[in-house]
């Protein structure tokens, strides 16, 4: 997984204090991503993990309680990552199609970077399925405000709403199962134009 910061803890992560702890702690959840990425939730282990991430068993446990603990912390992570990823992309001068692309086109970089999040998402539903659902709604919501951004700046039609949010994070799940993940091409830049004229179509003013 690209590194970067650790999220912010929740009540089953317990907080790093120092700048060597919050190291630990992305080793833990970069190792973490691998172990269950290849393994999948129930083949994965704790000693699978801290292999992966060079630490001792005991640093594990300094962060989480369990297998559970962790994996919730990792698409709580993946979900801010990509977040992340797409928020680096959009600039403020961007007009709101444009931005719908970037933020395609980061994704889908992502997603090739980090097939894993596939098979963690789609796990989590069964895992942790509070965990699974937050991180669609959060993903339709970022979207959503967005769309009305571009709706109050009169470039897109009027009534954007959730569903559309929701139809366009569908879209570019699919389209980063299929280009970034089945196919190791480097498409990125066509789909994410191609995407993003059906979206003018759609949802363009007249």
């Amino acid at each position: 997984m690209a590194t970067s910061k650790p999220p912010a803890p929740r009540s089953d992560t317990k907080a790093p204090r120092t700048e060597r702890g919050r190291q630990t702690l992305r080793k833990l959840l970069d190792a973490a991503a691998k172990e269950f990425g290849e393994k999948g939730f129930h083949e994965a282990s704790i000693s699978g993990i801290t292999r992966r991430a060079g630490t001792a068993l005991g640093s594990f446990y300094t962060y989480f309680d369990s297998k559970d603990e962790i994996f919730r912390a990792l698409v709580k992570d993946m979900s801010g990552q990509v977040a992340a990823h797409a928020g680096k992309a959009v600039t403020p001068e961007l007009a709101p199609f444009e931005v719908e692309r970037v933020a395609l086109h980061a994704f889908l970089e992502f997603a090739r970077d980090n097939k894993e999040i596939y098979r963690i998402i789609d796990e989590a539903e069964f895992v942790d399925p509070a965990s699974f659902r937050e991180h669609y709604e959060t993903t339709a919501r970022r979207i959503l405000e967005r769309l009305k951004k571009g709706e109050a700046a009169g470039d897109l039609r009027e009534g954007m709403d959730e569903a559309h949010a929701w139809a366009i994070m569908g879209m570019n799940v699919f389209l980063g199962l299929r280009y970034s993940v089945w196919d190791e091409g480097r498409e990125s830049d066509r789909v994410a134009d191609l995407a993003n004229a059906m979206l003018r179509h759609g949802i363009g003013r007249d």
